[in-house]
């Protein structure tokens, strides 16, 4: 155990400051494999340092006035009254899929209270569940969108 621990100790001195992920690996017959990439999914990821030893270079100040992503000068351009037709429509759309999934989740929790009153195992219950809570995560997701079309 102490040639092992040793063995790890030299490697990680040893390593350059721009070092990347080092995985101790157990092998079927209990030996040390210490190594920069992942043999099998036994390995542990023991020492990890930054992917360049080089800080990332400062922000750039932006020119007042100009947008995060220019587009380029020949770039069709979208009428607004059409992008507001656009984000009218999209927003009627994710009204009537939460609409939509609202009556499925509550379909959903029906079926699972009825399955809980026949007092099922818990295995025969996990895909009404299942069920419920993805529905709860679609929800989620519709509500989601529409928070950043406001």
């Amino acid at each position: 155990m102490t040639r092992c621990s040793l063995a790890l100790l030299i490697a990680a001195v040893a390593m350059p400051v721009s070092a990347q992920t080092i995985y101790k690996c157990i092998d079927a017959n209990g030996g040390t494999l210490i190594s920069n990439t992942r043999v099998d999914k036994n390995c542990k990821a023991v020492v990890s340092g930054p992917e360049s030893s080089m800080p990332p270079p400062p922000p750039r100040a932006k020119p007042v006035g100009a947008s995060a992503n220019p587009s380029p000068a020949g770039f069709p351009r979208v009428q607004e009254d059409t992008q507001k037709a656009r984000d009218t429509d999209r927003r009627h759309i994710l009204d009537q899929e939460l609409a939509g999934e609202q009556r499925n989740l509550e379909q959903a929790r029906k079926d699972l209270s009825e399955q809980e009153a026949l007092r099922g195992s818990p295995e025969r219950m996990a895909p009404y569940r299942d069920r419920v809570a993805q529905h709860e995560r679609n929800i989620q997701a519709i509500q989601k969108e529409l928070s950043n079309l406001r």
